[in-house]
């Protein structure tokens, strides 16, 4: 019974890594626009390119992505399949996997979007993070 809670807390950490990816890239292009200078923040601009990076590597490379491993697993030791978890945990797995497309597809729009991600990068290039000037005593 716990295999089938900690396979809907995959989906949703699992969910969360794609809104960070997908709702992070839209966010930079509002800041763009707008001039924001969070949207320049180093930091998160790195963790985004590497989020969406490491995704395209896995599909260039044939990987399962770890996340989707980990929950298959958890389902089949709670005796469950996808399709047969929570109200909840169908719809996020739904959410995720819902588009009627082929492998080759997926994967052509993970590179794709990485490809974007790293084009805005380098486009609307984060600020270097500025190191602290040491205080000066008279």
């Amino acid at each position: 019974m716990w295999y089938g809670y900690l396979a809907d807390a995959v989906v949703i950490a699992h969910i969360a890594y794609v809104g960070y990816v997908v709702l992070g890239q839209l966010a930079i292009w509002l800041g763009w626009i707008f001039h924001r200078q969070w949207a320049r923040n180093f930091w998160f601009r790195a963790t985004h390119l590497l989020a969406i990076a490491i995704v395209a590597l896995e599909a260039v490379m044939g990987w399962t992505c770890p996340l989707t491993r980990w929950e298959n697993q958890l389902r089949e030791l709670a005796g469950q399949t996808t399709r047969s978890g929570s109200f909840m945990a169908r719809l996020a797995h739904d959410v995720l996997f819902g588009m009627n497309c082929p492998e080759w597809g997926f994967n052509a729009m993970h590179v794709g979007f990485a490809i974007l991600v790293l084009g805005t990068f380098i486009l609307f290039a984060p600020h270097w993070p500025k190191r602290s000037q040491p205080v000066r005593t008279a």
